[in-house]
Formats: C-alpha cells, structure tokens, sequence
C-alpha cells in the first residue's frame, strides 16, 4: 500500500513466511535499486500493543496500521512490515515487527519472536527497542532474556556489524532521564556479559557491536503536543543516519541496495532452519544452560593452570621433554572434574557439552603443540647439519654420510614427536615429518652441490695455473713445434685433472651420465682455457712479431747488441728476421689442438707474402690467384680460425711499414760508419793540392806579413757576421735579408771603427809615465783595464747594433 508517497509491504507473514513478489515489487516502486550504499535500514521491536506503529509513523511519516484503542487492545502487527520513510535523506527503509509477549501467540510459542528480533539486529542499522518507563527493572518486560538469546546466536551466525540499539522509554514520568539511563545502560551490560562468547570475542566490549542510545517521550495520549514535539526532534537525528558520526553504526558489512532482497532473504533463511533458536523443552533447556556454565567454569579453571602456564612457558623457550603426558594429564583432570559435576544433567546434552569442552580445550593448547613441533623440527634439523658436517670433515663418503644421519635423525624425531603428542588429540604430525624429510633432502642436496662445485672450481684453477703460462710461453716463442708441444701439455694436464676429479666423485653416488658429464665438461674447459689463451695472444700478434723482428734483426746469433760496421749483410738479417715473424703469424692463425689439425698456414703465407715480394714478376700481363684473398684457411673449420687470411695480409702489410724504419736506420747506420772510417780526402786530391797550391805556400812564406792582415780580415768578417746575425736575417728569405743587411752594414762599420777609436785614446789621456818602473805596472794596468773595456765595449757595440738593427726595421 502507499500513501503520501509513503509505501509499505508485508516482508514476512505471521507464518515466516518470506514475501519474495512482495519485496521485489516494493523495490521497485521505491526505486531502491539506483541507491546503491546510500540507504539505511530502522527496525523497532517491543511488547504487544506498545505504540511501536505510531512511534513510526509520526517519527517516519509511515502509514502503518495502529491499534484502535476503543476496541480493545490486541495484535495490530502480524510479522514483519517494510516501509519507506517519507522526507527524509538518505532512502530509509523503516520495518515494524510484530510485537512480544502476545496472547495470540501463547506464552509457548515464543521462536517467531526471537528470530523476528534476530533478524532485526541482523539487518538493520538502528534498532528501536520501546518499552515503558514503569517496565524498566524488569525481567520480561524490559526484553532482557530476547536480548540475550539474540546477542548469543547473532555472533555464531554471522559476522557481526556495529548497529545502533536506540531504547525508547514511553511515557516518561516525572524521574529524570538521568536516572533512567544508567540503570538501562547497566541491565543492557549485564546481558552481555552473561552471554557465552566465541573464542575470538571472549574479551569483546558491547561497544565493539553496538551503540547504545537512550531516549524518552512523553505520553501520546494524555500530552500529545510534547509528544509530536519531541518525535519531531527525534526525527532530525535521522537526517543523514549513514555519514560518519550520524545514527547509523558500522555500514562495513552492508549490501548494495539491489542486493538487499536477496540478502534478507538468506538471513531469514538461515534464521529459520537454525533449531537453536527454538525454544527447548525445559529440562533440555536447564541442562544445556548448566553444563555450559560448567563447561566454561572448566575451561576458565584450565586456561588459569599454573601447571599449563609453566607448561606453555616452557614451551615457548625451547623443547619440553614429556610434554604429551604432561599436558594429558591436565586435560584429564579438567574433564574429570566436568563429569562429576554434571552427571545428573541430560545425558545428550552433557556429551555435547563435554564434546564442545574438549574442542575448546585441544584449540587453546594446539598452538603450544605446535611451537614443540616446530622447536623439535629445527633441533633436528640442526643436529642434523652438525653431524652431517663433522663425518664429512672425517673423511667418510659423502653418500654414506647422507644415509647414515638421515636415517638416524629422522629415527629421532619419530621419537621426540611420540613423546610430545596428547592422547586425546587424534592429531596428525605427518605433514611437519614430511617437512623434516625435505629440509634435511634440501640441506643434502645444497652440500652436495656445494661440494660439486667446490671441486669442479679446484680441478678448473688447477687446469687453468698449469695451462695458461705454458702456452703463452709456447705461443711466444712460437715455432714449427708449437702446437704439438701445447696438444702434449693439453692432454697429460687434462688426464691428470680428469683423472683427480673421477676419484673424487666416487664417495657421492651418482649415476653415471652425470658423472661423464662434469668430466667432459672439465675437458671442455680445459681446452677452453688453451683456446682462450691463444685467441688472447692473437690479439697482440702483431706486437709480438715487431718484438721478434727488434730482437732478430737488432742481436746477433749471442744476444749482443749488433754494431752496424758496414760488413753486415743487412738484407740476409732482414729477410731472416721477417721469416721468423712470419712463423709467428703462421702460428697464430688458426688454433690446431687435434692431430688431424692440418698445418698448411705457413707455406700459403710463405708464398703469399715471402715469395711473391721476393722475385719480381717479369710479365705483369700475366697474373695469379691471390691465396689470401679469402676470409677462411683451407682445411681449418671458422671455430678454429684465429686471424683470417686477409687479417694475416694486412697484418703483414701493417708490420712491414712499422719495420722499415729499423731496417732504414740500419743502413744509415753502416754508411755513417764508411764516412767516420774515410775522413781524408781522396790521394789524387791531396797530391793536386799540393800541387797548384805551391806558389801561393811559397809567397805566404816569404811575405809573413799577408798571414797578419788575412787573420785581421777574418776577424772583422767574423764580428761582421755576429753583429749583422746574417745566418737570423736570411731565415725568413733571400730578398727580404738581403735588404735588410743592405740597411744595417754601413752604419754597424761606423760603429765598430768608432768604438776602436775611443778605446785607442782613453789609456793615453788617463796615464801619464812617472818612472820606468812605475811606467812599466802601469802599463800592465792599462793592458788588463783596456781588455776589460774592450770586452764592454763589444758587448755595448752588439746591443747598440741590435737596437740600431730594430730601430731601422
């Protein structure tokens, strides 16, 4: 039905049945579907004929039926009704339960009712509980035993959400709303606390589930206008009920507002065919009561054991020896003193609680099981790895190390495990075993591979110490007995490491494929090392064979330093020198490790580079096939190919152009030495010297004077030549120094004459002769004075004539 545009259904009849067309039409007409999280859910419950129908309409603006109080006061609510609050943001779904402590229902048929409030307190948000004020204090009246019952099972169902119990005191007298709440608040407590809890809640507040809220109103009918007022007020704390802080409590567990049909549905469901909320016969109801209450006063009396605390303590340290019979026991102790207290009690109903007893009691003791399992795991574990370690130090197999202690310390905690399980616990410790099994496996396996590769990496740097200096050695002073050399050393330090490393892996057990197979792969390596090693040396080829050259063609057949004196046959050395370089080159060409290794290399690049240069073609017309005119060697696979046969004619090219400086300095050298040995002229010329030259000998030695004046020319020409830096000026050309000098020789004449004659004159003017003898010091005074001056004046001509020289420039 729908009024004001308020619209109700009956969600479930009196019979529980649930209303599926009804809700779903419902939903529709409201449009619940498009809300998606933004709606609340309000529910009331409370006594038969409270007011609860017109609490909500004049709270909700709903249209709920209300009791005709001239007719009688009777059930006006059958079931559960749904309505949509009119006015208020966001949607809010009110739903009205049919009331408690009905005469039509009977005072025995009391289940509808209690999963009527089950339900409530599972879907809903906030839940108004209406009660009198004059009802407060008790028992029924005030809904404690419904509370109870609903707070114990609402836990077991379902994961509980924080809802909003709002109790509304109706018609309020004159004690203050001070004074009623905290006598409600602590009725509501002690329900809660009297509430058998699940382990995970035993220590849960009531704030953890439920907000508590008190309110009063005045009575409807003798002070309407109050009543209205305050319901008008109450009806603000709706607005907005599912922001954070409104009325609404937790809103993690809800549903999207198209589930919701189905989600009531579910809940009713399991409501309905859960038997424990059905009323119990009375001595079943008694039983079930008393042997909880002494079922957990036994669990309480255990957890609290100073027995089973040191126990646990223990555990929590280390391994506890007879800690199976020990906590067994205890745990016997603490069923024994259950059955005595309880057996005269149901039959039925003690074993099930007695059952529940045992759960509880293996739950709180399993994880310290657990911890012993765990410590004896790891002692062995350790052992284990400890003796492993110390027989393999001793030298024994490694294989019979492994099985031997595998078998002895597995056999160990078969033992210790024995001794810790708990006899009533049917608990199964195969799985930590099989974990024990595959952790010492795994522990093995790591050794194993450890030593494995511990040898492998020994018989590796022992290979690559006895192979990697010998073959430089060998490639270095490569000859035609190279490779056989280097195969030989190969092949007797291969058997040698092959042969080491069989006898080592004969203590580890292992199939023969695998073994086959780490000694190829130690052969592999080995020649993996010569291969690398002579691929290294390629490299620097052409560095070695300049250092062979230097070396052949610089020392004689002693190693001494080769004194070019012009009898040396330097195209003999050189072509020697060259020939053992080109065998070097030869050498280092191709990697030659088996017999069958064709050798080839050097009579191609003989003939090729040797040969060819060495007589000349006399027919250029005719030409020949290049035999280097290739990128591979024939007979020699790519893999074994070092320098290819155009890497070696460049090469070679290369080394030539590098050494003909040696070989030209060399001649240089023994033609220098020729010029040294022949310093005088020639006989021919010495005897035409003498010759022609003998009238101008003869007028020298009779005129001594011509030697006079052509020392005194070649003076002036020498200070001439100094001062004027004629070889300086003709640096920069001919023309540009013969004017310069042109410019610069009279006046540096004038100025030498000059000079000559002021240091003439100055020794007359300053000493006078007084005596022979003083005269005569004198005169050596004046000598040492006119010397020191001419050195000056010399010295003062060149800087005057170098300052002329510039000025004139």
């Amino acid at each position: 039905m729908a009024d004001d545009g308020c619209c109700s259904t009956q969600l479930i009849d009196g019979d529980g049945v649930f209303n599926v067309t009804g809700i779903d039409s419902f939903i529709k007409e409201v449009k619940l579907g498009e809300c998606g999280l933004s709606y609340a859910v309000v529910s009331i419950m409370g006594p038969q004929s409270s007011g609860k129908s017109t609490l909500l309409n004049n709270l909700f603006n709903t249209n709920f039926r209300e009791m005709d109080a001239f007719r009688g006061r009777s059930q006006t609510t059958k079931g559960i009704w749904l309505a949509k609050c009119a006015g208020i943001e966001p949607c809010t779904l009110v739903m009205d339960l049919e009331g408690t402590d009905g005469r039509e229902r009977g005072e025995d048929d009391t289940a509808f009712e209690k999963q009527s409030a089950l339900f409530a307190l599972a879907v809903s948000d906030i839940v108004l509980i209406n009660m009198w004020c004059h009802d407060i204090g008790r028992e029924q009246a005030a809904n404690k035993p419904l509370l109870k019952t609903v707070f114990q099972v609402m836990m077991r169902l379902f994961s509980p959400r924080k809802t909003t119990l709002m109790f509304v005191i109706r018609d309020k007298t004159r004690t203050p709303l001070e004074n009623l709440e905290p006598v409600l608040r602590e009725d509501i407590q002690k329900i809660w606390d009297s509430v058998p809890k699940p382990q995970a809640h035993l220590e849960t507040p009531l704030s953890e589930f439920f907000n508590v809220e008190v309110v009063a109103l005045s009575s409807y009918e003798e002070k309407e206008e109050q009543f209205k007022e305050q319901v008008a007020n109450l009806r603000q704390r709706f607005f907005h009920s599912i922001a954070p802080g409104g009325l609404a409590g937790d809103r993690r567990g809800v549903v999207p507002a198209s589930g919701f049909s189905f989600s009531a549905q579910q809940i009713w469901k399991v409501i309905k065919e859960n038997k424990d909320l059905d009323l119990p016969a009375h001595k079943v109801m008694v039983a079930t009561v008393r042997c909880e209450e002494i079922a957990n006063e036994k669990f309480s009396s255990f957890s609290g054991n100073e027995y089973w605390l040191a126990l646990e303590e223990a555990v929590q340290i280390g391994p506890v020896a007879g800690f199976g019979k020990k906590l067994s026991s205890i745990i016997d102790t603490c069923l024994s003193e259950y059955d005595a207290e309880a057996t005269y009690f149901d039959e039925g109903v003690r074993s099930s609680k007695r059952k529940q007893l045992e759960e509880k009691l293996l739950q709180l003791v399993q994880p310290a099981f657990q911890t012993l399992l765990g410590h004896i795991r790891s002692g062995t574990l350790d052992k284990f790895k400890e003796a492993f370690d110390k027989a393999l130090d001793s030298g024994e197999g490694f294989s019979a190390a492994a099985a031997d202690c595998s078998q002895s310390y597995m056999s160990l905690f078969d033992e210790r495990c024995a001794d810790a399980v708990i006899e009533l616990a049917n608990w199964d410790t195969s799985k930590v075993r099989d974990k024990v099994r595959r952790d010492i496996d795994g522990h093995i396996s790591l050794v194993r591979d450890a030593k494995l590769s511990e040898l492998t990496a020994f018989y590796e740097a022992k290979l690559k110490e006895a192979l990697s200096g010998p073959v430089e050695a060998l490639l270095d002073g490569a000859n035609s007995e190279t490779w056989p050399a280097i195969r030989k050393l190969l092949r007797r330090e291969t058997e040698s490491a092959v042969s080491g490393l069989s006898d080592a892996l004969s203590g580890f057990d292992m199939n023969e494929e695998t073994r086959n197979k780490m000694l190829t792969n130690l052969e592999d390596y080995a020649r993996g090392v010569v291969e690398a090693k002579a691929k290294e040396e390629a490299g620097r080829v052409l560095i070695r064979m300049k250092d062979r050259f230097t070396t052949m063609f610089s020392h004689d057949s002693d190693s001494m330093p080769r004194v070019w004196t012009g009898k040396e046959d330097i195209r003999a050395i050189t072509k020697a020198a060259r020939s053992s370089s080109l065998k070097l080159l030869s050498v280092m060409a191709a990697i030659r490790l088996d017999d069958s290794d064709a050798d080839t290399i050097e009579t191609t690049l003989t003939v090729a580079l040797v040969d060819s240069t060495g007589g000349a073609v006399k027919d250029r017309s005719i030409t020949t096939a290049d035999p280097l005119a290739t990128s591979s060697w024939e007979e020699v696979p790519p893999k074994k190919t070092l320098i290819t046969p155009v890497q070696c004619k460049s090469l070679w090219r290369q080394f030539k152009n590098e050494t003909e400086y040696t070989v030209s300095q060399a001649i240089a050298a023994q033609e220098a030495n020729k010029r040294n040995n022949n310093w005088l002229p020639p006989p021919w010329a010495i005897v035409a010297l003498v010759v022609l030259g003998f009238n101008e000998f003869m007028t020298l030695l009779r005129n001594p004077l011509y030697l006079g004046v052509i020392f005194v020319a070649f003076l002036l020409v020498k200070a001439l030549w100094v001062q004027l830096d004629i070889s300086g000026e003709f640096r920069n050309g001919a023309l540009p120094g013969l004017i310069s000098l042109s410019t610069k020789f009279l006046p540096t004449v004038m100025n030498i004459i000059k000079k000559l004659a002021e240091e003439g004159q100055a020794p007359a003017a300053n000493n006078p002769q007084r005596n022979p003898a003083l005269a005569s010091k004198n005169y050596q005074n004046g000598v040492n004075a006119s010397s020191e001056m001419s050195s000056t004046g010399s010295s003062e001509i060149t800087e005057n004539d170098n300052s002329s020289s510039s000025k004139q420039d």
